[in-house]
């Protein structure tokens, strides 16, 4: 089954208004816009999904008094894109570093090495990353480069693709008597290695390209070939869509829909929870395990 989802955006209106009491905090040397003589830092901000409505007050004060705006492509440019259209000014410069599958037009290192210079000229740096930095985003490895550097670094958490992608498509990754665990896994590599049954929710990122051999070896475990799989593309963006069946079916409705990255796929019998389930999963959600006390 293939649906496309409506009401995927945040009402405008929703998006950068926001209650200010308790925020005068947020407003330390850091974010100041006065004064010659500040300290360059860097400040490694999530993006989260894409979607503006969805980024932290602090991530939002972090662009707007940053000088420099080191952005990925995934997530991040899609909310820099919609806080302009929205009219929020941004007076930074933006670099952009962003990766396409397979291909890396600017190197791991050689992001490391432009944060820390960058710092060191007295910037006020802001490294947007996609979704949440410490996900699989690298920000582990920027964070200890720049401190290694002499930079002072802050992080300011976004929402993960994981878990924000799935809730478009209502599909929670635990829910009781359904599951109670979950893993994000990237590749089919660390596919191979993983074990579980269908109460375990998996969530594969950048998998679109090795999604046959990975449904192939997760339907040979306890999940068997009927486990439900969805795929939710472009999450809160504007081809978002999902397409729901099972461990033995999905390769070829991917296939044949034309599935393509950025894609979240989610394995596991939560996907019965979707309002776009076919009726012949989503009954069955009746028959489900029994709950868990």
């Amino acid at each position: 089954m293939t649906e496309n989802i409506p009401g995927g955006r945040v009402a405008p209106e929703a998006r950068i208004e926001a209650p200010t009491r308790g925020l005068d905090t947020l407003a330390d040397a850091r974010y100041s816009t006065t004064g010659d003589d500040r300290k360059g830092h860097v400040a490694l901000v999530g993006a989260g999904p894409g979607e503006p409505g969805l980024l932290t007050i602090r991530g939002l004060r972090a662009l707007e008094a940053a000088d420099v705006i080191v952005a990925d492509r995934l997530g991040a440019r899609s909310v820099l894109d919609g806080l302009a259209a929205e009219g929020v000014e941004l007076r930074a410069e933006v670099v952009d570093v962003g990766k396409l599958p397979g291909h890396h037009a600017v190197p791991q290192d050689a992001i490391n090495e432009l944060l820390v210079t960058l710092a060191r000229d007295g910037k006020r740096v802001v490294r947007l990353k996609g979704g949440d930095p410490y996900v699989f985003g690298r920000g582990g490895e920027e964070l200890a480069y720049c401190r290694e550097g002499g930079v002072d670094v802050e992080v300011v958490p976004g929402i993960t693709s994981a878990v924000s992608v799935p809730a478009i498509a209502g599909i929670p990754l635990t829910h009781r008597g359904l599951a109670t665990t979950f893993t994000v896994v990237t590749g089919h590599d660390q596919i191979q290695s993983l074990g579980g049954t269908r109460d375990h929710t998996v969530v594969l990122l950048m998998g679109v390209g090795t999604l046959a051999n990975s449904a192939i070896t997760l339907a040979r475990g306890e999940r068997g070939a009927d486990c439900p799989v969805a795929i939710v593309e472009d999450g809160y963006g504007p081809r978002q869509r999902v397409t729901i069946g099972t461990l033995g079916t999905i390769a070829h409705q991917a296939a044949v829909r034309g599935v393509r990255s950025p894609a979240v796929v989610v394995v596991g019998d939560v996907v019965r929870l979707s309002p776009y389930a076919p009726a012949e999963l989503a009954a069955s959600a009746l028959t489900a395990p029994p709950a868990l006390d």
